[in-house]
């Protein structure tokens, strides 16, 4: 295994990251503890999870735990070997304290991630969404209190654009505080709204931890046109979960099969390595149901994309418009 830095935290991880967001169902107890174990025996040393995660039973609101619950029992004997995230923020419940990033939600969340985890401290202890309601200068404050206690290690952002990251920068600088040491954003082939905020990443040493890499299993080659999905793929057990495939996804996909087939790659590896080949990646959050799907994922690790495959996926897959410099007419 090829470690990466996370962000400028001075820790190596993993490429690939387990994601944990399908424990539960479908992946039920057992099975996953035993996954984890598996992919730790494969050199994977980085999981994430959150203190919402519960799988396909998951509501707006609903309490989770199970996910933070099950990677606990599954890590007691192997914490110290792994760098563990979690998340906080989403809501966990309907009263008004049971969400957002005050620090009231934010520590108590934190006691509780901490007992369901079997754990004296989180890694890394990341902010799932922008709360309005909350000024990040408070957010900070909680993550500063954390972390002198000891309970947590290193502060991520999820879902936050390079502003709101800029802001996070700025305000530790100004206080003292915690750095913001990671972004966890959607990005994939298909999805590269936040493409240029790569760049202002690498520039401040924050390692991006990208999710839906695959997005949602479209970018494995099990999807075929005018076909139904696979009995066991997101999209027959979780319709909702998975973008629709209507006739210009499947232009996409085609295209993007194709030059894996050229590069003689699997398309799993061919969409993991084009992302790991972005700039400021750190490690990739991938979810699995079975062993072997974490072990192709690590197989990515030894894959190159030609070089010239970069230029034709943007041509399939277009970057999101950029505004024209008008001083330097870029």
């Amino acid at each position: 295994m090829q470690y990466r830095t996370l962000g400028n935290s001075g820790l190596l991880v993993s490429p690939i990251c387990l994601g944990t967001m399908t424990f539960g169902e479908p992946v039920p107890e057992s099975a996953a503890i035993e996954l984890v174990h598996g992919a730790l025996d494969l050199g994977i040393n980085f999981i994430d999870t959150a203190n919402v995660y519960e799988g396909y039973q998951r509501v707006l609101g609903s309490a989770g735990g199970v996910a933070e619950e099950i990677t606990g029992k599954a890590l007691r004997d192997r914490r110290d070997g792994v760098v563990l995230a979690t998340k906080v923020g989403a809501p966990v419940g309907p009263g008004p304290q049971d969400r957002g990033l005050s620090k009231t939600h934010i520590l108590h969340q934190l006691e509780r991630s901490l007992r369901l985890l079997q754990t004296d401290y989180i890694d890394l202890y990341i902010i799932h969404w922008p709360d309005k309601h909350t000024p990040l200068e408070t957010t900070l404050e909680a993550m500063d209190v954390a972390v002198r206690q000891g309970k947590v290690r290193y502060f991520g952002a999820s879902n936050h654009d390079a502003g709101q990251l800029c802001e996070l920068l700025w305000l530790a600088d100004r206080s003292g505080g915690p750095r913001v040491v990671s972004s966890q954003i959607p990005y994939s082939l298909l999805r590269r709204e936040l493409h240029y905020d790569l760049e202002f990443c690498a520039r401040h040493a924050i390692g991006v931890t990208p999710y839906q890499s695959l997005q949602g299993g479209l970018l494995t080659g099990k999807y075929r046109r005018d076909a139904e999905p696979p009995a066991d793929s997101r999209a027959a057990e979780k319709p909702q979960w998975v973008w629709d495939r209507d006739a210009a996804l499947y232009d996409q996909l085609e295209v993007l099969e194709g030059l894996a087939r050229e590069a003689d790659i699997p398309m799993v590896q061919y969409t993991l390595a084009w992302t790991l080949a972005q700039p400021a990646m750190s490690s990739l959050v991938v979810g699995a149901k079975r062993l072997e799907q974490v072990a192709q994922a690590v197989g990515t690790l030894e894959v190159t994309i030609p070089a010239d495959h970069f230029t034709r996926v943007d041509q399939t897959c277009p970057l999101p418009w950029k505004q024209a410099d008008p001083i330097r007419s870029e």
